[in-house]
């Protein structure tokens, strides 16, 4: 169909498309549509809010677990025995020293080789301290759902 006028002839379409009009992140946004509902229907930003919800729901999650864990280890009790258990020492999950047992037999070796020993009692329990606090965050990010292998840098 053509349409003739003073300012020349031009082409009118036979089915001309309504007028669609779009937000600024290319939503549809229809004329009866509140305000309050453009985000779920925008276009390549539209679900940035949803997003931005389930990270924030996420590290909540985090947060929880981690002071659980944290809880968990600070009750916990790793012993080190010196070679002979002459000596033992004790700390906690989070590496904070409770307590030092020396036996009348170690008393009697000196106080330099009362030092050594008492020296390794401590690295045994801070050892095994430290790889049970490192297997229990392993733990901890693989139930959160973290991709293999991530929780393996815990455990080196």
């Amino acid at each position: 169909m053509w349409n003739l006028s003073r300012s020349g002839c031009q082409k009118v379409l036979d089915n001309p498309r309504p007028l669609q009009i779009c937000s600024l992140f290319g939503g549809k946004k229809d004329n009866n549509e509140q305000n309050n509902d453009a985000p779920s229907k925008a276009g390549l930003f539209g679900n940035m809010q949803n997003l931005y919800e389930t990270v924030k729901k996420a590290q909540n999650v985090v947060q929880v677990e981690a002071v659980r864990v944290q809880k968990e280890l600070a009750l916990a009790e790793f012993d080190g025995y010196c070679e002979g258990e002459l000596i033992k020492v004790t700390l906690s999950g989070n590496q904070q020293p409770i307590r030092t047992e020396i036996t009348e037999a170690a008393m009697e070796l000196g106080p330099e080789k009362l030092a050594l020993l008492i020296t390794e009692a401590y690295k045994d329990a801070h050892q095994k301290s430290v790889l049970a606090m490192k297997e229990r965050m392993s733990d901890l990010a693989q139930s959160l759902g973290m991709p293999a292998g991530l929780g393996e840098g815990f455990k080196q």
